[in-house]
């Protein structure tokens, strides 16, 4: 399993290329492995690992589905390769602006979490590890953003209740945490 998820890895790397991180002077694919570092403590699942370091690519790279399965499929078993782009596209923002030019933040946000919520358990658990590594550096980085960010966070976490519980708990206290650090450095 190593050796897949390390391919994976590199894949993802190569799919991101010189992406940096918004909110930290570091390359991209330092998130997905964190991600899946999270999951991992949860499941030990080569495609539900395999995803949570996928991710981001439909959604952040010009790599699609078909490179990313035609890729899996040198690795994996075709029903690992179904489940790790299925799960990948679970995960993949629908409601964007460029789709949805004439919505405002808001109601995108709001449809993508009415959609999340209908999304796999597995899917919901990396959503979780997911949120909880994004939420953790917003708060130093852009504190006006945070607010709108960690709220959706908070709703989002409100509509996902099919994922692993304890994970989610534990992405809850880490945005309720974020929340309170912004709370006190208002004061």
């Amino acid at each position: 399993m190593e050796t897949i998820l390390q391919q994976v890895r590199d894949f993802a790397d190569q799919a991101h290329g010189e992406q940096m991180r918004k909110y930290a002077p570091e390359r991209y694919i330092q998130h997905p492995l964190r991600v899946m570092a999270i999951v991992q403590e949860y499941s030990s699942s080569t495609p539900i690992l395999a995803a949570a370091l996928l991710h981001d690519v439909l959604e952040d790279t010009p790599v699609n589905k078909q490179a990313i399965t035609d890729f899996l499929q040198g690795l994996m078993p075709a029903t690992q390769v179904t489940r790790t782009v299925q799960l990948v596209e679970e995960l993949t923002d629908v409601y964007v602006k460029a789709n949805y030019p004439h919505w405002n933040r808001r109601k995108r946000k709001s449809k993508e979490a009415e959609r999340m919520e209908q999304t796999s358990a597995d899917a919901q658990t990396i959503k979780y590890a997911d949120i909880m590594d994004n939420a953790g550096q917003i708060v130093d980085q852009d504190p006006d953003f945070a607010k709108v960010f960690l709220s959706e966070c908070r709703a989002l976490l409100k509509k996902m209740e099919k994922g692993h519980t304890g994970l989610r708990d534990k992405a809850a206290a880490v945005v309720d945490n974020a929340l309170s650090r912004l709370s006190a450095g208002n004061k």
